[in-house]
């Protein structure tokens, strides 16, 4: 998604804060990171990877909970990935052309 939006980073000045995305424990930010890079070069005095934080065994413990526990910063991605997974098309893959399943997606986050 982020290699399809480059024109914004490109004319984004430098004297303005990185952009952060927020990746949950699944994505791994330096791989991410060499990717971007050899599309865009400088794209990483831009933006910045942060980590959503996960509870240790302990917190959970100390919280008296156990299995899934709500961490708010966590929570937008996990909303996120639920409200594609509505859209049944999207998880069958009924579209026939990318444009069209882009398209979807972004339905999915008006």
């Amino acid at each position: 998604m982020l290699a399809n939006n480059l024109d914004y980073f490109k004319d984004k000045p430098d004297c303005l804060p990185k952009t952060t995305i927020l990746l949950d424990n699944g994505y791994h930010p330096g791989v991410l990171t060499t990717a971007l890079e050899q599309i865009y070069p400088q794209i990483m005095t831009k933006i910045q990877f942060e980590l959503a934080p996960k509870p240790t065994p302990v917190q959970k413990q100390a919280q008296g909970k156990t299995g899934f526990v709500v961490v708010a910063m966590r929570w937008v991605i996990e909303r996120s990935n639920a409200w594609m997974e509505r859209c049944k098309s999207l998880v069958k893959n009924f579209e026939r052309t990318l444009d069209h399943a882009t398209a979807k997606v972004n339905l999915c986050f008006i």
